[in-house]
């Protein structure tokens, strides 16, 4: 098995580590954050396929689809986007929450709302955007959240579509990457 992927996106190149996760599933590790200049290129391609498209605000996944809502919120000329959390903080006023079940996370999850967010996106369109999407329990997660609160999701966009997310014909992408 290879040590590295090398994963290319338009001009950038990136050689990921290929890490085997506690169950049994082999992937090449794709991280985000801290990469500003592959967020954002991702950021710039993924809003050309939003251009047209009626929608409110983006909403991510925390962590690692941060940057990505953040440069593609501000390359949009929007001025807000919303993050489901994985855990209730103490500052959260009557939180919404839902499990979630994601291929890099061996622990049992939630994703939470805040209600005062939750009361922002009721009635609006939203896109989700995020790193990468795989078995899609997140996205799952995410838009059962996001409807608990009234929102409507018009969208799911990512950077790479891992594994067999490649074939679903609803959502948008810019990359492949290959499980192990």
């Amino acid at each position: 098995m290879p040590k590295t992927y090398r994963l290319q996106l338009g001009p950038l190149v990136r050689d990921l580590p290929v890490m085997a996760l506690p169950n049994g599933v082999t992937i090449a590790s794709f991280v985000l954050l801290g990469d500003a200049e592959l967020t954002h290129l991702a950021a710039e391609r993924l809003n050309e396929k939003v251009r047209e498209t009626n929608f409110d605000y983006f909403v991510t996944v925390e962590s690692k689809g941060i940057p990505l809502a953040q440069e593609m919120t501000w390359l949009s000329g929007r001025k807000r986007y919303f993050v489901l959390r994985k855990a209730i903080k103490d500052y959260m006023v009557s939180p919404l929450t839902v499990p979630v079940e994601a291929i890099t996370t061996s622990a049992s999850q939630q994703l939470v709302l805040d209600g005062t967010d939750a009361a922002k996106l009721k009635g609006k369109r939203v896109i989700i955007v995020d790193d990468v999407i795989s078995s899609g329990g997140s996205l799952q997660a995410a838009e059962q959240l996001l409807t608990k609160a009234g929102a409507t999701v018009v969208n799911r966009l990512a950077v790479l579509a891992e594994g067999s997310a490649k074939d679903r014909n609803d959502i948008g992408y810019l990359g492949i990457l290959p499980l192990f």
